[in-house]
């Protein structure tokens, strides 16, 4: 048997002798294998392996430090041992593949580290932030911080833009108990949208507004609709806010924005389509060259509504 031999077997304590501690002299096993147990992992390998590099193993199998035995002679060594065969071909050739995935290399650094093997951690740090430099964002969300701001964003984009502003201390009343809820699927649904119309829309953050919940969508630098998600209700002698989740009209002015993207240069057509009523389409060519003005969907979701929660005959 050559190598090392890792059996994932996982050793349950038998009920028997405590394991008992022993040292080794250098030189003593020479290539003659060792058995280890690694958390429950057995190994095979050779006193000249471990003793390579001036490391913690070296110090356990070169009479440094005492280790423990089993009544079997299994050396015990208690940490994980998913990486510890990693670790060996490291103390074997000074190099080695790593894991491909970031957590992996992370948890086969935290080993190196244990066992005092600076090499590999090098190895492991390197590699990490060479994963890092080539990580790149699924979509960026810009947060607004001032009103110059969003007006420069919104004006510079060549994209539609779909903005939801979320305050819920922007509030002098009590909410209603599923407020919260709604609240926050507004919020998974901004994210939802945000990443599944990547590259095609731009999505910001609004957190300084006078609305507590409100979603607009621009088109070619203006504002074509708004879907206010609160409202006011009135109980026995007070006041609460109510915050509704309508996201089938959120979701179907997402896809009217999409309509406008289309290059700066105005689309007569397209604009006539989604800004003029249909009293406006049908005036005569006369009128056709009249500027057209700017018309906002505005869409409150019961935005004034009353209800009495006393009992019927009183």
């Amino acid at each position: 048997m050559s190598g090392d031999t890792c059996l994932t077997t996982t050793l349950c304590p038998a009920a028997g002798p405590k394991p008992k501690t022993c040292s080794f002299k250098a030189g003593s096993l020479g290539n003659k294998y060792v058995r280890l147990n690694v958390g429950g992992s057995l190994y095979y390998t050779t006193v000249q392996v471990l003793t390579r590099h001036d490391t913690m193993l070296k110090a356990m199998f070169s009479g440094r430090m005492e280790v423990l035995t089993d009544k079997e002679g299994w050396i015990l060594i208690d940490r994980c041992g998913k990486h510890f065969g990693t670790i060996l071909n490291y103390l074997r050739d000074d190099t080695i593949a790593l894991p491909k995935h970031r957590q992996e290399i992370k948890e086969l650094m935290a080993e190196a580290k244990y066992y005092l093997i600076q090499g590999l951690v090098d190895m492991c740090q390197a590699a990490l932030q060479d994963k890092k430099d080539l990580y790149e964002p699924v979509c960026s969300i810009p947060i607004i911080t001032s009103p110059k701001e969003e007006e420069r964003l919104i004006e510079s984009s060549m994209k539609p833009v779909v903005k939801l502003l979320y305050n819920r201390s922007n509030n002098k009343y009590s909410y209603t108990s599923n407020s919260d809820d709604n609240l926050l699927k507004n919020i998974e649904l901004f994210d939802k949208l945000s990443l599944r119309f990547n590259g095609r829309v731009l999505f910001i953050k609004d957190v300084i507004g006078d609305e507590i919940c409100c979603w607009s969508f621009y088109g070619q630098g203006r504002k074509l609709a708004e879907v206010c998600c609160t409202s006011i209700v009135y109980a026995t002698e007070k006041k609460q806010t109510k915050v509704e989740f309508p996201e089938a009209r959120i979701y179907e002015e997402t896809l009217n924005v999409l309509l406008y993207e289309t290059p700066r240069v105005p689309d007569n057509s397209l604009l006539e389509a989604t800004s003029r009523s249909r009293s406006q389409a049908s005036h005569s060519e006369d009128d056709e060259g009249f500027e057209l003005r700017d018309r906002v969907r505005r869409i409150h979701v019961k935005r004034y509504s009353t209800y009495d929660d006393r009992q019927l005959g009183h």
